[in-house]
């Protein structure tokens, strides 16, 4: 059976339910990297029918939004949707299935406690032996990635517990291009140390830490496009943080809605 459908209610929640299994079984797979800073290497995160239906159900360039934050460049080399059902209401009908249910199954607590087992030395090093107890708040989306996109070797905001980054190339042809982490020296130099491969249906996944130094070189010309989910745990704990998760992602409603209305 496939494991994306547009048939009835409970179909539709068996299906996330079934992708939500399968990509915690990929995490509890994935290969454990220390080096040069804790983290996870993933391979078949989704069902392989699951995955061609996605890269069928890709978005087009219209639908995307500019992306802000250290990824904002001048000429708009990186957009994004957010797969939450408010933001992707506007695509076509075959195409909001598929994102409604890979969405619904990346925000997913069994999906969320499967990386805090799987990740629980680098969460412990900056939360703490209490780490179990800290809040995390998923946003998951749809990125893309044009030629001449980069973005320089830094940490995550503290604002973020957990970034994950899944790969939807639809060959092996780009493995080249995938994230790339760095030791910080003494002196302040940063020498790439390890590069994920961006290869079809993988990923990798840290806890955000002071030490959690990645960049992205260029995209290279003959690279049509960059696409990934990027899916960020961000600290949900005390009023401040819960407040600001909420209310980043109302306000990004209330953009998404006055874009398609202009």
């Amino acid at each position: 059976m496939d494991q994306l459908t547009t048939g009835r209610a409970s179909d539709r929640q068996a299906a996330i339910a079934a992708l939500a299994d399968h990509a915690v079984r990929a995490i509890e797979a994935a290969q454990v990297g220390e080096v040069p800073f804790y983290h996870l290497q993933m391979r078949g995160i989704f069902p392989a029918d699951a995955y061609a239906a996605m890269l069928a159900a890709m978005p087009v360039a219209e639908d995307y939004r500019p992306m802000h934050g250290r990824s904002k460049t001048a000429n708009q080399t990186r957009v994004k949707i957010d797969l939450f059902p408010e933001y992707i209401r506007h695509l076509p009908p075959e195409k909001l299935a598929v994102w409604q249910q890979v969405g619904a199954a990346l925000r997913s607590e069994p999906l969320k406690n499967a990386f805090r087992r799987m990740l629980a030395p680098g969460l412990e090093k900056r939360f703490g032996k209490d780490f179990r107890s800290v809040g995390m708040f998923p946003i998951p989306i749809l990125t893309r990635d044009i030629p001449g996109y980069l973005i320089t070797p830094h940490t995550d905001t503290h604002w973020k517990g957990i970034t994950v980054q899944l790969y939807l190339p639809k060959d092996e042809s780009a493995t080249d291009i995938g994230t790339i982490f760095h030791t910080r020296l003494p002196d302040g130099s940063m020498p790439k140390t390890k590069q994920m491969r961006f290869a079809p249906n993988s990923g990798y996944a840290f806890a955000v830490g002071d030490d959690t130094w990645h960049s992205a070189d260029p995209v290279r010309s003959g690279v049509e496009t960059r696409d990934s989910i990027l899916l960020t745990y961000f600290v949900d704990q005390g009023p401040l943080r819960v407040l600001r998760n909420r209310g980043k992602r109302l306000g990004n409603f209330i953009q998404n809605e006055v874009r398609n209305l202009i």
